[in-house]
């Protein structure tokens, strides 16, 4: 071989071992402010994902619903438009129904029961519903549990007969407020402290860190500790996104997912146990009523996604979820 093509060959590799690698920026989006948990846990993640790549992978950022809707934000990302987004674990039900079974009221007593369900081969098989649609969830980050607020006491269930409950356009949190004998009334989510505000509706539920991040206790006198609902949320990538990514870089993407979501459930958690003192303090008055009512009352609901999904559908996830 000629001295000039070694010069080459050797040229060559030395600006092969030299070349950087390009740093890739992926999208992410949530609903959430920049103030709440979730918000934290993203930036948490973002930090995590840059010190694992040494640089080289960083998340751009889109908090308070800049995107849309999760609906808006799931199509963006089947597109390849958005490579990630947080969502409610029951959000997708409008394209795989199975999630409905999981937002039924008191079917999920704890994150700890819903984590638990994802490891069994309900989990399996719900996930592989998501990879039909494009989607691939990577972590759940704990929400809260769903209490209520409302302008007057909730002391049993006799107290929900007429309350102007406002809930998301969710059929099973429409059926909650229609089995307890509330009025369900759907209030988009950045219209409900307002709603509250003007009487439009006399309650809401969230859980609490949301309720306190929305101010919703300064409109409202009463918060009663109904337990209805465990609030999780997926942190879910494209798999478009997922595929152009190397096993190195997915790896640094599921380390860095599961510590924004550490980040965030702590908070959560904290928050949990702190804001009811808080909400005391603001000079709310705090209820825990007798559920046995609120459970029973759910059981023409249960009825009906049996005979939608099956036959023990929804009689097999209690038993998962509460041996």
């Amino acid at each position: 071989m000629s001295n000039s093509r070694l010069a080459l060959l050797l040229g060559t590799a030395l600006c092969a071992v030299s070349a950087p690698i390009q740093a890739q920026t992926l999208t992410l989006g949530l609903q959430e402010s920049q103030g709440h948990n979730l918000y934290v846990g993203a930036q948490a993640l973002d930090e995590k994902l840059q010190e694992l790549s040494g640089g080289t992978m960083s998340l751009d950022i889109f908090p308070g619903a800049q995107l849309g809707d999760f609906r808006a934000m799931a199509g963006q990302v089947q597109a390849g438009e958005l490579d990630l987004f947080i969502h409610g674990h029951t959000d997708l039900n409008y394209m795989i129904p199975e999630l409905t079974l999981i937002g039924a009221a008191y079917v999920l007593p704890s994150f700890e029961a819903y984590e638990d369900l994802f490891e069994s081969e309900w989990g399996d098989e719900t996930l592989a519903l998501y990879e039909a649609q494009g989607l691939r969830p990577l972590d759940s980050w704990y929400l809260g549990m769903r209490q209520m607020t409302s302008n007057r006491p909730i002391n049993s269930i006799d107290d929900m007969r007429g309350l102007k409950l406002r809930v998301p356009n969710t059929d099973f949190l429409i059926a909650f407020a229609e089995g307890v004998g509330a009025q369900a009334s759907p209030v988009a989510f950045q219209e409900v402290y307002l709603a509250l505000q003007t009487n439009q509706v006399d309650a809401q539920e969230n859980p609490l860190p949301t309720i306190e991040n929305m101010k919703f206790f300064e409109v409202q006198d009463y918060i009663a500790l109904t337990s209805h609902f465990m609030a999780a949320m997926q942190v879910t990538v494209g798999d478009a996104t997922w595929q152009n990514l190397t096993e190195e870089q997915q790896g640094w993407l599921l380390e860095a997912v599961k510590h924004g979501g550490e980040v965030s459930d702590e908070l959560t958690y904290t928050d949990e146990a702190e804001l009811l003192a808080f909400f005391e303090e603001q000079g709310l008055e705090v209820t825990e009523p007798e559920l046995t009512g609120f459970r029973e009352a759910m059981q023409p609901y249960y009825d009906t996604l049996e005979s939608r999904f099956g036959e023990g559908s929804v009689s097999n996830l209690i038993a998962i979820t509460q041996p």
